[in-house]
């Protein structure tokens, strides 16, 4: 029954994608974050549902009429330089069989990146693409929350096997950046009687990530509920909902939790956790000693062998910093770094320039929200690698996109208009010939 109904929202949709090509986009965004196919257990399960409906929405980009726009901003032309560096050292790689694949998947994954740049060109499609993000991870978020709520937080709450969720760790990460998303949809909402489900969804979402047992999800919860509250237009409200969420998640862990959770002081003692910064000297050593890096899964023993103060240690790297140094160099760090660090400009010049401006309130709390939501992958990201996670460029395609709609289109029409006048307006200057 599941793989039926799969069926038939994918494959019915395609003829409307090919007039539409931007329902394409929504419904990938869906299948990449939900993906419901790897729930069903028949013929669903492997069938590649993103590349069909990828390959048909190419082609209604092709032939449909429907508006397309390209934004070449800063973060867009650092993205690209990242992708061409990640291809050289995809050729100096010590796995490279390895890394040829995990360049390809890197690849489709940009592709998808650039048609969403392409065919976001209004905020009606924006927050359709907001939706589609949060409906597709607070699935998992809801489910996961009322199932830790069920079994007293005694079983860990996992992603989809074989996706980017499929760890605790990982599904913790996605979720706690999805929450500030549900804030800025319960904000603007116009549906009144969508709020209060999605105010359920937020908290239930935040009881998950406590459900995961993931220590690097209680780290992202802290810092991700300070900076929720210092962005937030309310602050008392804010401040209430991040307390209640935090005491209903921890009043339901059982005492195992907090075992675990303690060993964030005693890393030192702890065998994941030592393995892990044998990974990580294991990044510094190998970009000390080659400008492109390892390439793309570089963790194996032959390196680990010449690299790592332990070689017997043989660990992923479990961490988008150390991940990107020990694969890219420190010139992939630098130009990884900068891209984060720019596309949080951006939202901080969309803010600033929507700020008392009524009719812009809309792109100045999704800037605020996009914000947390990165201080959410950048602390959890810090142990986990997820360095080329989805999730992050459609985050940057949406702040590059509603920064040229609120900020740089304005301008550009407001100097187009002062500059058709200066031309029309006749020159009555003493002397001037009429």
């Amino acid at each position: 029954m599941r793989d039926l109904l799969v069926a038939f929202i994918v494959f019915g949709s395609l003829p409307f994608i090919l007039k539409r090509p931007f329902w394409g986009i929504v419904l990938m965004a869906g299948l990449g974050y939900m993906n419901p196919h790897r729930l069903c257990y028949g013929f669903m399960l492997t069938m590649p549902v993103v590349m069909i409906v990828a390959l048909v929405t190419l082609i209604g980009m092709l032939v449909s009429k429907e508006a397309k726009r390209m934004v070449w901003s800063r973060e867009i032309v650092v993205l690209v330089i990242f992708i061409v560096w990640m291809g050289i050292t995809t050729t100096q790689a010590f796995n490279s069989n390895e890394a040829g694949l995990q360049y390809e998947k890197v690849i489709k994954i940009q592709i998808l990146t650039f048609m969403t740049l392409l065919l976001l060109t209004s905020r009606e499609k924006v927050n359709l693409l907001v939706w589609a993000i949060v409906f597709s991870l607070g699935f998992y978020g809801v489910k996961g929350g009322i199932f830790t709520i069920a079994k007293g937080g005694v079983h860990r709450v996992q992603g989809p096997e074989g996706t980017f969720i499929a760890g605790n760790n990982e599904l913790a990460l996605a979720m706690v950046m999805t929450i500030p998303l549900m804030y800025y949809l319960y904000l603007h909402e116009k549906h009144k009687w969508l709020k209060p489900g999605l105010m359920v969804g937020m908290i239930l979402t935040a009881i998950s990530a406590f459900g995961t047992q993931s220590r690097g999800a209680l780290v992202a919860l802290i810092l991700t509920g300070i900076m929720f509250w210092l962005k937030s237009r309310n602050k008392i409200r804010t401040a209430a909902m991040v307390a209640f969420a935090g005491l209903a998640g921890m009043s339901i862990m059982p005492e195992e939790w907090y075992a675990r959770m303690h060993t964030i002081e005693t890393y030192d003692q702890d065998q994941s956790a030592q393995g892990r910064i044998n990974s990580w000297w294991t990044a510094v050593h190998i970009a000390t000693d080659r400008i492109f890096g390892g390439g793309f899964e570089t963790w194996i023993p032959s390196v680990f062998q010449r690299y790592a103060p332990d070689p017997t240690n043989v660990r992923d790297v479990h961490s988008i910093y150390f991940e990107v140094l020990g694969e890219h160099g420190w010139p992939g760090l630098i130009i990884f770094l900068s891209l984060l660090a720019l596309t949080w400009m951006t939202c901080n010049s969309t803010m600033r320039y929507a700020k008392n401006q009524p009719e812009l309130l809309w792109a100045k709390d999704l800037a605020a929200m996009i914000q947390v939501s990165m201080v959410a992958y950048m602390s959890a990201g810090a142990f986990l690698g997820l360095a080329y996670f989805d999730y992050l460029y459609h985050l940057i395609a949406i702040v590059v996109v509603v920064h040229y709609m609120v900020v740089v289109e304005p301008s550009r029409s407001v100097g187009s208009n002062a500059a058709a006048q200066a031309v029309a307006k006749p020159d009555v200057r003493m002397g001037a010939v009429p």
